[in-house]
């Protein structure tokens, strides 16, 4: 209806360094933002972006999820990107046993995490309460290629996404599905490096929260039997252009669509849309004017829609 923001969440701070040891090079970066989200949504809360060290072809610790590819973020001031992207700064062990100019493959056990939709009851009793179990790691890999036309990525992942009750001794009844999932994605270099195609297509089944704004993993089948995995998929299709070096521009599209299942409400989420257009000035390197028009619509199972649209400008300082 009309509302004006002023904010420096999007401030961010991290520190990275590099240390020579007798197992060789260690890299560890830690990194906060003043984005508040959850119970301190519009504040200005430290929050963990980054914390992880590497050692030869070895990391651990919290960073990209190896599902996803950081590189088709596009060059917007609006900070949360599309919600079809695979986002998600995960904790893990990763492992790249190759890595060369041209190409790498990367193997990781992450923190698993399971979304869960009670909706209209239990999967097997509608007086019962159940909340997201999960016993396993998540096992997420990429294979990418690159070269000066830009880049190619193609990930998948393997997860179990369980659910309990939380009312009953043992928390019986219980269970789990198999999620999966796969994630392409690509860079390309046009008009002489002046632009940059920014493209992804990511499809499985129990994968949402991997999502940036993604949905429901499980959720009750509203049959009384077990619980079903949920369907998503999520595309984006952005173009990063240079018209110099004082002046750039971004616009594309992106959006999410799930499966819902019988059990869950009416008004659970179903699907998202997301759009922009911006011209940002950098008078300098350091520095980043820019204005951006944003379109945003949100769609639940029932058919109900929201949609909204704004402006922001930003002034960024980098050092």
């Amino acid at each position: 209806d009309g509302e004006t923001i002023y904010s420096v969440r999007q401030t961010r701070f991290g520190l990275s360094t590099v240390t020579q040891s007798d197992i060789g090079e260690i890299k560890g970066k830690l990194e906060f933002e003043l984005y508040g989200v959850g119970s301190d949504e519009g504040k200005t809360t430290p929050r963990l972006r980054h914390a992880n060290f590497e050692v030869g072809s070895f990391l651990a610790g919290q960073t990209w999820s190896t599902f996803m590819d950081i590189d088709v973020f596009p060059n917007s001031i609006e900070y949360w990107g599309p919600p079809g992207m695979v986002f998600w700064r995960n904790i893990q062990l990763r492992w790249t046993p190759m890595r060369s100019n041209n190409n790498s493959i990367a193997i990781a056990l992450e923190q698993p995490s399971a979304s869960i939709d009670q909706g209209k009851g239990s999967p097997v009793d509608p007086t019962l309460d159940f909340n997201g179990k999960t016993e396993l790691p998540d096992l997420t890999a990429h294979w990418r290629t690159s070269g000066d036309w830009g880049h190619v990525q193609l990930a998948g992942i393997l997860r179990s996404v369980g659910y309990e009750t939380s009312t009953t001794a043992g928390g019986e009844p219980s269970g789990s599905e198999t999620g999966y999932g796969i994630n392409l994605s690509t860079n390309l270099k046009t008009t002489g490096s002046k632009g940059t195609v920014k493209a992804q297509l990511a499809y499985g089944d129990a994968i949402a929260s991997y999502f940036n704004d993604g949905g429901i993993d499980i959720a009750s089948s509203g049959t009384g039997l077990a619980p079903e995995t949920l369907t998503i998929m999520g595309w984006l299709l952005f173009y990063d252009y240079s018209w110099s070096n004082k002046w750039s521009s971004s616009v594309g599209w992106g959006g999410v669509d799930q499966d819902n299942s019988g059990g869950q409400n009416d008004d659970a989420f179903a699907g998202s849309q997301y759009g922009l257009v911006n011209l940002l000035h950098y008078p300098v390197k350091e520095i980043m004017l820019g204005g951006e028009l944003q379109y945003g619509e949100y769609e639940e199972k029932g058919g109900v829609t929201r949609d909204d649209t704004r402006m922001q400008f930003t002034a960024k300082y980098m050092f």
